[in-house]
């Protein structure tokens, strides 16, 4: 297997090295407002060459309502084989109640949503409280652009931390594309309240549940003939790395401003990656055939 972060012109360098390809959303397959087309192509060549897709992603929100974006984004439901979200995994979870951190968290619930979107609750045996002092649990699925600082959170959360109520964060990004740019993520938040003292529980990328998920998902394959894509050394490829799967890192995504131009991009990966359990396989601008 590679060793550390060889750069390629695109996928097809490497296709046979794999038979099953995890794909990140944000930053791997489109910007927010569109499928990239190249990224689009590449998932055509990658079905015409007989890998099976699944879509792996940290959104907060389940697949289906992430199946629904991409479609509008311009990637039909027929153009990849599944699609596993944190959000699907945590409302699995708090729905079976067989494993931590979901068997012991309580039912009422302070939810915290982008858009008001109760999805991740939707079906569940669960109390959704307005006032946090009233909440078993914190669920934390996505955040407003307005609200993705720590600040306004943080009398609350003082308070929270000081009580022990544990949070599940259905989200571990530290950082998203929001209107105005980068800006951060509700793993970011999670962290500050992790800080102030309260107990967090993340579920997506990099933690191993949504990884096994995924397995199990495309059928319990050999890890090393599945390759995991994304633009986040944090989280998509930390995360494939603990779970034994090969990674391509792209530039042109969470990293831009440090790997999007650059000259030796395999040299500026290795330099950001800085760690052997942050190094991707290969590396690449972005998602091309």
């Amino acid at each position: 297997m590679t060793a550390a972060a060889c750069e390629i012109s695109g996928l097809s360098a490497i296709a046979e090295r794999f038979d099953h390809v995890l794909l990140d959303q944000w930053g791997t397959l489109h910007d927010g407002r569109t499928v990239l087309p190249a990224a689009h192509d590449c998932v055509l060549r990658l079905r015409e060459a007989g890998k099976q897709i699944l879509v792996l992603s940290n959104s907060g929100k389940r697949a289906s309502a992430n199946a629904e974006r991409l479609a509008r984004l311009g990637l039909p439901r027929s153009a990849y084989d599944g699609i596993l979200t944190s959000g699907e995994v945590t409302w699995s979870g708090l729905r079976d109640r067989t494993r931590a951190p979901f068997t012991d968290c309580g039912s009422a619930c302070f939810l915290i949503t982008r858009g008001g979107d109760c999805s991740l609750i939707d079906g569940l045996d669960l109390v959704l409280v307005t006032d946090m002092r009233d909440a078993d649990f914190i669920l934390l699925g996505g955040l407003d652009d307005d609200l993705a600082e720590p600040d306004p959170w943080r009398d609350r959360f003082t308070g929270a931390a000081a009580r022990g109520v544990p949070m599940i964060c259905a989200n571990p990004d530290l950082m998203m594309f929001g209107a105005a740019g980068l800006v951060p993520a509700p793993g970011t938040l999670a962290r500050a309240y992790e800080w102030l003292g309260g107990p967090v529980s993340f579920v997506g990328k990099p933690y191993q549940p949504i990884f096994a998920a995924a397995l199990e998902q495309l059928g319990d394959p050999d890890p090393h003939r599945v390759l995991m894509i994304g633009d986040s050394l944090d989280h998509d490829v930390a995360g494939a790395r603990a779970a034994g799967l090969q990674s391509l890192l792209l530039g042109d995504g969470v990293h831009r401003t440090t790997l999007a131009g650059a000259p030796d991009l395999a040299a500026a990966t290795r330099k950001l990656a800085a760690s052997p359990g942050r190094m991707p396989n290969w590396t690449m601008q972005h998602l091309s055939w």
